[in-house]
């Protein structure tokens, strides 16, 4: 008889028969029907698949909410939509009719737990926040600012950010086809708000442009260009063709890289014939010049990724973009478990060819701390996640830490558990520090929403929140990693 081990069964149960934590199966995209809404019950296919209808049909406020829902959205909901625009909204109301399409896709009219559903809608959750979601003690961390990265400190000049040595974020445009609740540029992006009013760009777009491609001209130690805002698919097309190609012309770049939750939330955009043309001209000289060019976009949960998503994915590999990436914002209640992560990420790489790439902690701005999740919640996250996906197809969680730049969540160099602060370093000087040598040298804190602390954490902080920890202290509080 042969000592060789017997091989473990096929079936979805491991050695010990114990089904595995998360069980893949291939998943369909599918279309929700965006006539169950009786505000589009006549919306014909042809309008549907037209940018111009989803942008002019764009819900903006709560009346065209409830002209789109009708009257399943109960008034106790209303209220608390209300109470939110009026107390606590960073960003103005726009959602496109795709991205409304996605919440409570499986829900008949007349079911009874519709409002209850539509409150646990991740999708909802970080698009129409309500009051009721926020957390009451602590709505915003006692060091959350409006530009949490300092990004506008480090423009080198209106609009492109200098953060990483090798690296430049290009801001073209101050809006997007739709607003994200949890936006890290809501100083910046969107429409004023009763709780913020928003800064604005002073140079005229075709200047402010025009200083950027000249500081780039001069640079030689840039090499990646990320074009933003804002979103790069509320750039008029022959603006953005005109930029591209101007960064085409600069020898130090080698890779562009389009920032775009359009893809998402308006992927009609992105299938419209004139912007493919273009796009697979300028993708064609990329190619002459040995640039990559790819497109980042931004999918937060499964749902969103439907068949219009995958067809506008196809459309930009078929125009010639080297690839399409997905980078998430972890978030409580839309995406927080090991189920969410990979349902989402499965359905970017098998159903739309979307490499999931990134998943950021959500940055430390105003009215934020209920979606926010901690360090040592994202690091079991990370863990959870191995193994299922491939190895070049699995999301780094990170975290963007301020005047140190994105980190790998495992890469914090301590960690004090209890009052929530993780310390953190870089191997570089950000602009603001260039005359600074001991930069790379120091310790940078960041800060776990303080609802999740233990009671101890939660009370030292209550006692301490007025007094902060400066930038490039050393780490002596007495928690371990």
């Amino acid at each position: 008889m042969s000592d060789r081990p017997s091989l473990p069964s096929t079936d979805s149960k491991d050695v010990t028969g114990s089904p595995q934590p998360y069980e893949y199966r291939f998943r369909p995209l599918s279309e929700p029907d965006w006539s169950r809404f009786p505000g589009w019950t006549d919306v014909t296919a042809d309008e549907w698949a037209s940018a111009q209808w989803q942008r002019a049909n764009c819900v903006k406020n709560i009346s065209q909410l409830q002209s789109v829902f009708g009257d399943r959205l109960d008034p106790s909901f209303i209220a608390d939509l209300e109470r939110d625009q009026s107390d606590r909204a960073t960003m103005s109301m726009l959602v496109t009719p795709q991205m409304v399409n996605t919440m409570v896709a499986d829900l008949a009219p007349g079911d009874a737990d519709y409002t209850e559903r539509l409150y646990a809608d991740p999708v909802r959750r970080y698009m129409l926040p309500v009051y009721s979601d926020r957390h009451t003690e602590w709505p915003s961390h006692p060091f959350a600012s409006r530009d949490s990265l300092h990004e506008a400190e480090m423009w080198a000049v209106e609009g492109l950010t200098h953060r990483y040595p090798t690296k430049v974020l290009a801001e073209l445009v101050p809006t997007c086809p739709q607003y994200c609740g949890h936006c890290t540029r809501m100083d910046l992006v969107g429409n004023s708000t009763p709780q913020v009013t928003k800064l604005r760009l002073e140079l005229k777009p075709v200047d402010r442009l025009e200083r950027m491609l000249e500081f780039l001209a001069a640079s030689q130690s840039i090499r990646d260009v990320v074009v933003s805002g804002g979103d790069v698919a509320n750039v008029p097309w022959p603006r953005l063709e005109a930029f591209l190609y101007a960064l085409l012309d600069i020898p130090s770049i080698r890779d562009i890289r389009l920032a775009t939750k359009g893809l998402i939330g308006l992927p009609q955009h992105w299938l419209q014939k004139d912007l493919l043309d273009g796009l697979a001209a300028v993708c064609a000289k990329a190619r002459q010049r040995g640039v990559q060019i790819s497109v980042h976009t931004h999918a937060n949960s499964a749902q969103s990724v439907t068949p219009a998503v995958a067809r506008a994915a196809t459309a930009l590999f078929e125009a010639g973009v080297r690839d399409v990436r997905n980078q998430g914002v972890l978030m409580r209640g839309v995406n927080d478990s090991v189920e969410a992560l990979l349902d989402l990420s499965f359905a970017l790489l098998d159903g739309a060819g979307i490499m999931p790439y990134y998943f950021y902690l959500c940055d430390m701005i105003p009215n934020s701390e209920h979606w926010r999740v901690g360090v040592g919640e994202a690091q079991a996250l990370q863990r959870g996640i191995m193994g299922y996906l491939p190895g070049f197809a699995t999301p780094r969680i990170v975290c963007d830490v301020p005047f140190v730049g994105k980190r790998w969540i495992d890469q914090v160099d301590s960690y004090d558990r209890e009052r929530g602060i993780s310390y953190w370093s870089k191997n570089y000087r950000t602009p603001l520090e260039i005359s600074d040598p001991s930069a790379a040298q120091q310790s940078y804190p960041f800060y776990d929403p303080i609802p999740t602390l233990p009671r101890s954490g939660q009370e030292w902080w209550r006692k301490n929140a007025a007094g902060p920890t400066p930038v490039g202290e050393a780490h002596t509080s007495g928690g371990t990693t």
